[in-house]
């Protein structure tokens, strides 16, 4: 009896808090939705410890108040231990940009990644979002699936603890 007990204490204290990513990137067309939700699906396979947030869920929420969408957002950014941040595109998406300026300031890690193979200024971004991130894959979709795209991704996240 005194050892379970002890044992339910010991279950009880024990950290199982999931590490938070927010998974910033662009959400307008069915097909990022489509290829955010499978990179989240494949990255919890990988990462089980780790919670991923896809805002185009929680947006739904507060449709059609884009102030209550953009004010959600950033308190995710705020709560997130790391941003996962999609980086596709001719041009980073704005939205995507203000969370990754707004993760620089409260000193989050940020991990940028780029399936898109057209390029830019530097390793196909603008300098200023490559340099701002922590961290950088570029895995172009014409080279990864995104099971491939997903282990990548998990073995810098699983880096990263609180």
């Amino acid at each position: 009896m005194l050892l379970q007990r002890f044992l339910i204490i010991i279950s009880i204290g024990a950290n199982t808090s999931l590490h938070k990513e927010l998974m910033a990137g662009p959400l307008f067309t069915g097909a990022e939705r489509y290829h955010n939700r499978k990179r989240a699906e494949e990255l919890r396979k990988l990462l089980p410890r780790h919670e991923f947030i896809l805002p185009q869920d929680r947006a739904a929420m507060f449709l059609p108040d884009l102030a209550a969408v953009v004010s959600d957002c950033l308190k995710q950014v705020r709560d997130a231990d790391q941003l996962l941040a999609c980086l596709d595109g001719p041009d980073v998406d704005s939205g995507t940009c203000v969370e990754i300026g707004y993760a620089i300031a409260l000193g989050k890690p940020i991990l940028g990644y780029r399936t898109d193979f057209r390029g830019s200024e530097i390793e196909g971004v603008n300098a200023m979002v490559r340099y701002g991130c922590t961290d950088y894959v570029m895995a172009p979709s014409i080279e990864r699936s995104i099971e491939e795209l997903a282990a990548i991704l998990s073995a810098k996240l699983s880096r990263v603890t609180r």
